[in-house]
């Protein structure tokens, strides 16, 4: 695999490339060797955090932790990309998109445990045009932590949605 490693507000040491190196080393398993695999070291406030980001074609595994050690949070974000390919490993191996991504022993191997995603709720509802700010108030009053809009500036379908730290996102679409 293809490391990327960056950092934000800290020194990327030794130790801790060696660390990514030696605990992501171990997804080797699932990836083909010329996966590229983005590592961003942050620290806000007392939090350790750790971004992991692998991208695909048309699927993009992503995982961060955070804790007071940033060794700690590379165990942890370990752990949840592992899961995250192991759980959905059906769903993101198309193996005509994706086969050059993963180990071709990855595709051989039956789990078990494999869960099938299962939508049991469906809603409709009317899509109003309203500004961004307005459906972050909407949100706010139906208590979800996302909602779904047509933006009144460019008539397009988004999706607002509350992120760590009491502040919101918006998600547009590219064409």
């Amino acid at each position: 695999m293809n490391y990327i490693i960056s950092g934000k507000n800290i020194e990327v040491t030794e130790g801790l490339k060696s660390a990514i190196y030696e605990k992501l080393g171990r997804l080797e398993k699932f990836f083909a060797q010329d996966t590229d695999v983005q590592v961003t070291f942050s620290v806000e406030k007392e939090r350790q955090k750790i971004e992991v980001t692998i991208p695909m074609k048309g699927h993009i595994i992503r995982a961060e932790q955070a804790s007071e050690d940033m060794y700690v949070s590379i165990d942890l974000v370990v752990e949840v990309i592992e899961r995250q390919v192991t759980r959905y490993k059906k769903k993101i191996t198309d193996k005509e998109q994706n086969a050059s991504f993963f180990q071709s022993d990855f595709f051989d191997v039956d789990d078990d445990d494999d869960e099938e995603i299962k939508i049991i709720r469906s809603k409709r509802f009317a899509v109003k045009p309203m500004y961004p700010e307005d459906a972050c108030v909407q949100m706010e009053l139906l208590g979800h932590n996302f909602f779904v809009f047509r933006n009144a500036e460019t008539d397009e379908v988004n999706v607002v949605y509350k992120r760590k730290g009491n502040t919101y996102g918006l998600i547009e679409p590219e064409f």
